[in-house]
């Protein structure tokens, strides 16, 4: 009997070392959601993500602004045509340059040309559309970026209340325990005395055990909540966090039950689906010719980075490229199907999140329902434990019983608390659908 005594003292030992031999740290929801704003890695990825559709609608810029380029040109030829022409542009020809032995044969001639070249776009229908493209592809993915936020800020409260659930559960069973030491005290007594039998004494034993079982459970249950809690926060320590609140029931205001379309997720589906609209507009816009300026000014010289002539060029282009194969025609099929296809899934997308918030309304007044009979139960479970350990120290009760009505309210207790987290869940959950 020692010998099991012993056994029982080690193991909780053993159990307390393991959770509170670990550095512990109190947190607040509050310092939580801080902390996932500032650090959260999916948060980051989403924040990039805005960052290469924002470069990408830059780009569009070139739908207005000019190309500017600088060139320095160093050439040495006897080609009779490029000869000519390099002295032609340095204006050094002179009478005996026409001379046709000259002409057919000329002599080494150098030629340094600096120019600077301006392409001024003018009418370009398909850049603009794809610019318009790019603008709502951008917007869609900073409202995707503002649901991320919306979603980690509903996840931390999910976590942070697994976190409390668990230490709630901790609570619990290391009351249990003591009850069931006690138990066992009274019936090691009552087995010296003659009044138990041997199994009966095993009966408490084994409920000593059981209990020691579920608050090991229990207690790697709060390291797990704390290390999802780091790995939202992007926090590598991974340390054993303690909620500054318990877990108590919480009443939420849900006014609007509906899905909007206001909600940031739902407007960047929408955008997207504008994006691929604009994109097929593009590629039927292609078709159409592009109107250009364009304006050059150039330097010449026989000598390196010198300017003794000069002179100008400048223009308009209209360029129509009339026909590319059937590669236009399939590429602006191919747009027109990713468009037709965006609307479907927009669609889709609604009726999902409809879909989601009819089963979320039902899984509240689920929980709502659970919240009132389990308060009973557990009312119920508690006055009928006090009424059989009363009559057990007495000797009028079986020790059978006394264990069922232990283990009763046990149970109903750790329903309870997994019952608000669930109510609490539910209200949330609601929130984070129905949020514009």
């Amino acid at each position: 009997m020692k010998n099991q005594t012993f056994k029982i003292l080690f193991f909780a030992l053993m159990v307390n070392l393991s959770l509170y031999g670990q550095e512990q740290i109190a947190i607040t929801k509050k310092d939580v959601l801080f902390k996932v704003s500032e650090r959260n890695t999916s948060l980051k990825i989403s924040e990039e993500d805005f960052q290469q559709a924002k470069a990408d609608f830059k780009q569009t810029n070139a739908v207005f602004l000019p190309n500017i380029s600088a060139s320095h040109t160093a050439m040495a030829t006897t080609n009779p045509l490029m000869a000519f022409g390099s002295k032609l542009n340095q204006e050094i020809l002179t009478q005996n340059d026409f001379n046709p032995a000259l002409l057919n044969d000329p002599s080494q001639i150098e030629n340094y040309a600096t120019k600077i070249e301006v392409q001024q776009p003018l009418i370009n229908i398909d850049g603009m559309y794809q610019r318009k493209a790019a603008k709502s592809k951008m917007d869609a993915m900073a409202l995707k970026t503002e649901r991320t936020q919306d979603y980690l800020a509903f996840e931390v409260e999910k976590a942070y209340m697994q976190l409390q659930l668990a230490y709630k559960a901790v609570t619990v069973l290391e009351k249990a325990l003591e009850a069931a030491n006690a138990n066992k005290k009274l019936a090691d007594n009552s087995f010296k005395q003659g009044y138990l039998q041997r199994a009966d004494v095993l009966n408490v034993e084994v409920r000593v055990t059981e209990v020691q079982n579920q608050l090991q459970s229990a207690k790697s249950n709060v390291e797990n909540a704390s290390n999802y809690l780091s790995f939202l926060m992007n926090d590598e320590t991974y340390v054993v966090y303690i909620p500054a609140d318990e877990l108590e029931v919480s009443t939420r205001t849900l006014e609007d039950q509906t899905i909007s379309e206001n909600r940031s997720d739902i407007k960047a589906m929408a955008l997207a689906s504008n994006a691929y609209e604009a994109m097929n507009k593009a590629d039927k816009m292609a078709f159409l010719p592009r109107l250009n300026a364009f304006g050059s000014y150039e330097l010449y010289d026989d000598q390196i980075f010198q300017a003794g002539a000069n002179g100008y060029t400048f223009g308009a282009q209209l360029s129509w490229d009339i026909f590319q194969g059937s590669k236009r025609f399939a590429k602006a099929q191919k747009s027109k199907s990713e468009f037709e296809q965006s609307k479907l899934e927009y669609q889709q997308y609604v009726s999902q999140s409809n879909l989601e918030l009819n089963k979320a309304k039902r899984a509240f007044l689920d929980a709502a329902n659970k919240l009132k009979l389990i308060t009973l139960a557990l009312e119920q479970s508690e006055e009928s434990l006090r009424i059989r350990t009363n009559r057990f120290k007495e000797g009028l009760e079986k020790t059978s019983d006394l264990l069922m009505a232990e283990t009763q309210f046990s149970k109903k207790q750790l329903e309870y608390y997994q019952t608000i987290f669930e109510y609490n869940y539910a209200q949330a959950y609601l929130e984070f659908l129905t949020k514009e």
